[in-house]
């Protein structure tokens, strides 16, 4: 008899010599395009796997050159007001598309992880969670002024007119008091109607008012457009805890926002592979839109240099290092893994709206847990912004020497304090960070109409804060999978040895040859019911 070739493999053998049985036995010979085809496949699988990060990085240089080829061309003025929204048209619709989501996601995201995590636990990682946060933020904003007073960006520009790049009436920037700020940010956790809350955020105004003669500032406090999402996660986290202490009660009420939550990150996979179109024209909309983007570069360059080089060392070095050291693996490999997140941050501009596919990508790329990445993220790009203030604190050093007045020591831990604290309530909306720049300017009394210098460039520098505002969320989601897979491997051990030690000792199975029909069972000596002897009935 023949042997029959192995099934499913019809090539790469052929017939040797018979064996002493008369088989033939068969041979593997080599394919000589195995290995060229081998190294073809693995070429192939790895553009397939990273064509959407491939695609979203080409988007966004070809969305520079674009802009900056229709600038040379006439910009917006060749263009017109309704052919430039028409351009941008492409990149808005993304941008509608990422917010339509951001509601829904937040919410079930963190009523889920809440529910999943026990409260003990839960409580665990949100300390460490905002204690990284906290820790990240001091960094950033110390590196920035570090850079600001090393650098001097503002000591060269002793007069600028300020009309380059202004567009507006910007000198009437929010001039905020600290004590109305923190009111505003207590008042935003609690919000008093959640259906509001959604689109509505509460902010304190100033009214000039004339008592006894005198003229007073008097705050009068009102509803503005903007998405009060601090409330909405406070709100979502204690919802998602009372839902876990109904227990099999709320179960059904916690697997309808998980379900929720499913169906939203399988519309954010969709949306993710039109969103190289939509950064391409939100890049180069707003490059189109800058009347002269070489004499910005010109006259802002040593300010715009500061902030990019304090944010390339935040994100390369400090995170990265941080991450290193608490987890001993390669950080760059898990800044590759959420590289369409941070090239969709640098086109949107805005933390919130990256926030569906930065949860995409640390889930499937970097093996971040459901529950953590669900829990951290949203409270992440609520809380932690690590770029705005970096950028706030070498914005306010560059206006103090813009100005020519030297920062004392406690001018400067001033800085770094309110930088910290009130970028916690920056939105995490576009140029978020310029409207909590004039708190710090009047914590040190430095003047606030010079922020009209920084709307000229905010529209790069801000993109540079939200890659890194969006980077640190993402590190802080990595740590804390770490932190928590050290936990249970700690804990793990002990409690098997618990259970083998409690649990009694289970009788060993009758071997086959006991249960033989042909054997009689009988008691042991002495009456022994344990033992017994084994006798033929043949």
């Amino acid at each position: 008899m023949v042997a029959d070739p192995p099934k499913g493999d019809s090539k790469g053998f052929a017939a040797g010599e018979p064996t002493a049985n008369g088989a033939l036995a068969l041979v593997p010979i080599e394919d000589p395009d195995a290995a060229g085809g081998g190294s073809q496949d693995k070429v192939h699988r790895c553009l397939r796997a990273n064509l959407l990060v491939l695609l979203t990085v080409a988007a966004v240089v070809a969305g520079v050159a674009l802009g900056l080829g229709v600038s040379g061309a006439g910009g917006a003025g060749a263009l017109g007001p309704a052919r430039l929204a028409a351009f941008a048209f492409p990149g808005e619709l993304l941008l509608r598309l990422l917010k339509m989501i951001i509601l829904p996601l937040v919410v079930c995201s963190l009523v889920g992880g809440a529910a999943s995590l026990d409260p003990s636990a839960l409580g665990r990682l949100g300390a460490w969670a905002l204690l990284f946060f906290l820790v990240t933020t001091l960094l950033a904003s110390a590196l920035g002024v570090g850079l600001a007073l090393a650098l001097q960006p503002g000591a060269a520009f002793a007069a600028i007119n300020a009309s380059v790049g202004a567009t507006g009436a910007v000198e009437e920037a929010p001039r905020k008091e600290v004590r109305d700020s923190f009111l505003d940010l207590v008042r935003n956790i609690f919000p008093s109607n959640l259906v509001s809350a959604a689109f509505r955020s509460y902010a304190t105004s100033y009214e000039q008012s004339s008592i006894n003669g005198t003229q007073v500032k008097v705050p009068v406090g009102g509803e503005v457009e903007g998405m009060n999402i601090l409330g909405l996660v406070v709100f979502a986290i204690v919802f998602g805890v009372a839902l876990r202490k109904l227990g099999p009660e709320g179960e059904l009420l916690i697997r309808f926002f998980n379900s929720f939550n499913d169906a939203t990150m399988v519309l954010v996979s969709w949306i993710m592979w039109y969103a190289p179109v939509g950064i391409l024209f939100l890049v180069a909309g707003k490059i189109v839109e800058m009347e002269d983007v070489g004499l910005l570069f010109a006259s802002l360059g040593k300010y715009i240099l500061c902030c990019l080089l304090g944010h390339a060392i935040h994100g390369l070095l400090v995170l990265p290092l941080i991450y290193f050291l608490f987890t001993r693996k390669n950080p760059y490999r898990f800044l590759w893994g959420i590289m369409t997140a941070l090239a969709t941050a640098f086109g949107t501009s805005s933390s919130s709206a990256t926030l569906p596919l930065m949860m995409k990508c640390v889930e499937e790329k970097n093996g971040v847990a459901k529950h953590i990445s669900r829990f951290i993220l949203p409270i992440g790009a609520t809380v932690n912004m690590d770029g705005a203030a970096l950028f706030q604190c070498v914005a306010a050093v560059f206006i103090a020497q813009l100005n020519k007045r030297s920062l004392d020591f406690v001018q400067i831990i001033t800085i770094l304090v309110t930088a910290t604290a009130s970028s916690v309530g920056a939105a995490g909306i576009p140029a978020g960070g310029v409207l909590t720049l004039a708190i710090i300017l009047e914590a040190v009394s430095l003047p606030v109409h010079d922020i009209s210098l920084i709307l000229a460039v905010d529209w790069l520098v801000d993109r540079s804060c939200t890659i890194l505002n969006v980077e640190g969320d993402a590190f802080g989601a990595g740590l804390l999978q770490s932190y928590v897979d050290r936990t249970e491997a700690r804990s793990s051990v002990p409690e098997l040895i618990q259970v083998k030690s409690e649990m009694p000792m289970a009788p060993l199975p009758i071997p086959i040859e006991e249960g033989n029909p042909l054997l009689k069972h009988g008691p042991g000596p002495a009456g022994d019911a344990d033992a017994c002897e084994k006798e033929s009935v043949m």
